[in-house]
């Protein structure tokens, strides 16, 4: 199965293991609860669909690569104790908790909950000396004497032994006591993920004309030369900031996260164009309505060069609507907080700075403990901190006009908030504005053809252009989406009516 599957499948399984009966206890019991092995490539997301799942659950992750421990740190360190048998003491041998079992109790506190999976990669990679460990760990839930808590799913991840010479395999026993999920590479179920986190726009269209270069393991006589999608989701990061900072990306770069001289130059090459399409096309006058009627050179061009055309535009509108969904949830987070501060306020004397400033310091508070509990992901703590930025401007502005009355107080906050809002159904108008220009523009230059039907495909494939256009509506991407299904159905009626006729 692909990542997206598997990610399901885990996903599946948490709400069948978390399951309870009347009693409170577990439909399965734990004892039945098998682990989950995940066996696939290298570089594939085993570890990011865990930290997704947990958090789509909201439940807690340990995440640990078994490689790094040893017998030791797996199953604590030996002490002697004293015990009394049949009147007699002897000195007994014990163990310190398991370092591992320790930092699920950690979790547990620093998070308030109860429930959660251990993550652990490399499974079928452990040095000999752990392995005896390992097997007694997946077999019976414990490391020596000590258990993994009840309500604690155990997921584990290896890689097949045709990627690592140091793969152990497990016997049938072992086996016969896990869940065992076989993942394979697969570009468009990554593409979803990419979508929703922001790869870079160049790697997409890249990756739409060479999908065979999107994951790559190759060995030769004097090295190991390989691609994968954990690369190239690094390497998009390192190209935004790169763009950023104005610093020159280079081929040396590149083959730093796709470590295939091949690939990494065919990039390298393709980058260079797309960043020349980026100033020959002129973008922003295309989202703005205002390109120029001179169209030849598109409708000419060489199919890989309108992908990347097609790239471009969505890259641009992605940000925008990534903008709309970050934008929203900001200001729902600020609505909050004025309600509550509303309340606060009412029938009392308390000062509106007072309590804005403690609801800003109980906020960052809670990102802090979400944080210290790996209960929160990137996108949300980037909310939350945009939240609280903005209500440290608020507080300072409130503290340099404040009138004494909380009310008067309170309007001032009102009519900030009242104004934040109405610059974002602004940038809304112009978000919505851009899809239009841009239909029109593609419209214009391709009709109805299959690169329309290669931007109505990649808006439909996007997480924050499905959530925009849903939310928000555009006519023209409905009526543009009406008019190819209209003209999808009636082909097939064509085609259906010719095999009729020739029955």
């Amino acid at each position: 199965m692909n990542i997206k599957q598997a990610k399901q499948e885990i996903i599946n399984t948490v709400k069948a293991y978390l399951k309870k009966d009347d009693t409170g206890a577990y439909e399965i019991p734990v004892e039945r609860q098998r682990p989950i092995l995940m066996i696939g490539p290298p570089g594939i997301g085993k570890t990011a669909i865990m930290e997704q799942v947990a958090l789509e659950c909201g439940i807690n992750l340990v995440s640990y690569t078994i490689t790094h421990h040893t017998r030791q740190s797996a199953i604590g360190l030996p002490f002697i104790s004293h015990k009394n048998y049949g009147g007699r003491e002897y000195a007994v041998t014990e163990y310190t908790m398991s370092e591992i079992i320790a930092s699920v109790y950690d979790q547990i506190e620093a998070s308030g909950i109860s429930e959660g999976i251990l993550f652990l990669d490399e499974i079928n990679c452990v040095s000999e000396t752990l392995a005896p460990t390992m097997l007694q760990f997946l077999q019976y839930k414990t490391f020596g004497p000590h258990r993994v808590p009840d309500g604690f799913l155990i997921v584990t991840a290896g890689n097949p032994p045709q990627y690592n010479r140091s793969v152990r395999d497990f016997d049938i026993v072992t086996l016969d006591r896990m869940k065992r999920i076989k993942i394979e590479e697969d570009y468009p179920a990554w593409k979803e993920y990419a979508y929703r986190i922001g790869i870079h726009g160049a790697v997409m269209a890249y990756l739409e004309i060479r999908r065979d270069h999107f994951y790559s393991i190759r060995t030769e006589i004097d090295d190991k030369y390989f691609v994968t999608a954990r690369g190239w989701e690094d390497l998009s990061r390192i190209l935004y900031v790169y763009e950023e900072l104005g610093t020159t990306v280079t081929e040396d770069l590149i083959r730093q996260y796709l470590q295939d001289p091949v690939i990494a130059q065919a990039f390298s090459a393709y980058y260079d164009l797309y960043n020349k399409y980026r100033n020959v096309y002129r973008v922003p006058e295309i989202l703005g309505g205002t390109a120029g009627a001179d169209t030849t050179g598109i409708r000419t061009a060489p199919f890989d060069e309108k992908l990347s055309l097609l790239g471009l535009l969505i890259d641009a509108l992605n940000q925008e609507f990534q903008t709309y969904a970050h934008d929203l949830a900001v200001q729902k987070i600020l609505f909050s907080q004025l309600t509550e501060l509303r309340g606060r306020l009412q029938g009392t004397d308390a000062d509106a700075v007072s309590e804005l400033t403690a609801l800003q310091d109980q906020m960052r508070d809670r990102l802090t403990r979400q944080k210290t509990a790996k209960m929160i992901s990137r996108e949300e703590e980037k909310i939350s901190r945009s939240a609280l930025q903005i209500m440290a401007d608020l507080i300072r502005e409130l503290t340099l006009s404040r009138t004494g009355d909380s009310r008067q107080d309170f309007g001032l906050l009102k009519t900030r908030f009242q104004e934040m809002e109405a610059a974002r159904q602004e940038r809304i108008r112009e978000t919505g504005d851009h899809l239009t220009n841009t239909f029109s523009y593609l419209s214009s230059v391709f009709g109805e053809g299959q690169e329309m039907v290669i931007f109505l495909s990649e808006l439909a494939a996007g997480y924050y252009s499905l959530k925009f256009v849903s939310e928000c509506g555009n006519d023209a991407y409905y009526r543009y989406n009406k008019l190819l299904l209209l003209r999808d159905r009636r082909e097939q009626l064509q085609a259906d009516v010719m095999d009729l006729l020739n029955l």
